[in-house]
């Protein structure tokens, strides 16, 4: 069996949003103490990659991007509908554990992130992380699609083989959706019988900018995994959201 082989595959996403008076900060996660690796450690929301990922109607989903043009981003060694199932899971990751959701309208025209909207999503969200629906399920009774045009494809870890759980991980970029907030900012709506609740996966999260995210960590008040350590030291050369996407959506667009 080949290294590859070996390791799970998994999606991450480095959620990205302007800072005030200039700069960027990215979110970090802090997971439960009773999930698994990388524990007390903080990270970018994401988890593995499941075949209901790419299966047809999880792929006929998706907006913004084929299964060929996936293939060619990742690599040919993958098949193009499980290459296009890094999208679909790095979108799906991030609704489960903090409540944000990159989705657009069929046409790929945003959606109208209104109260109700939200109300309903919150709602179809908790009854998706008990297992009675299907992440597919959500978007098709929203009529909402993946929007896998707003990931840029940023960069490829695997963990080491010796660990019990090794991961094989895409890492895409990501702007903050100006309607919507992560979950654990969220509170009330104030609407009689609703209640908004933290995230179940997430013990804490916070925004930073990657040079605050590397001082503290260098002060040993921020641990965090080797890949989110050289993720945020490369995110510090990039002064803005819209330089750092710019970049790496061109990367993508030369790649297919």
């Amino acid at each position: 069996m080949s290294a590859v082989a070996k390791h799970n595959p998994a999606s991450s996403v480095i959620l990205l949003r302007e800072a005030q008076p200039h700069g960027f900060e990215v979110l970090l996660t802090r997971r439960r103490d009773e999930t698994p690796s990388p524990g007390e450690r903080y990270c970018f929301p994401g988890g593995s990659v499941h075949e209901s990922d790419y299966a047809d109607g999880m792929l006929h989903r998706c907006h913004g991007l084929s299964t060929g043009d996936a293939r060619k981003i990742v690599g040919g060694h993958l098949p193009p509908r499980q290459a296009l199932g890094f999208w679909v899971a790095a979108v799906r990751e991030l609704f489960e554990e903090v409540g944000v959701l990159l989705a657009v309208k069929e046409t790929g025209e945003p959606i109208a992130w209104d109260a109700e909207l939200q109300v309903r999503l919150l709602e179809k969200r908790a009854a998706f992380r008990n297992g009675s629906l299907s992440f597919q399920y959500v978007l098709e009774s929203e009529n909402l699609y993946c929007d896998a045009a707003g990931l840029a494809y940023f960069s490829h870890w695997q963990t080491p083989a010796e660990f019990s759980r090794s991961f094989d991980t895409r890492y895409f970029l990501a702007a903050m959706p100006g309607d919507q907030a992560p979950l654990a900012k969220w509170s009330p709506t104030g609407k009689p019988g609703v209640r908004i609740e933290g995230s179940a996966a997430v013990a804490h999260s916070l925004w930073l900018a990657p040079d605050r995210a590397l001082q503290l960590f260098s002060r040993g008040e921020l641990p965090m995994a080797f890949a989110t350590f050289a993720s945020l030291r490369a995110l510090a050369d990039f002064g803005s959201v819209k330089s750092l996407l710019k970049e790496f959506q061109k990367e993508m667009l030369g790649k297919h």
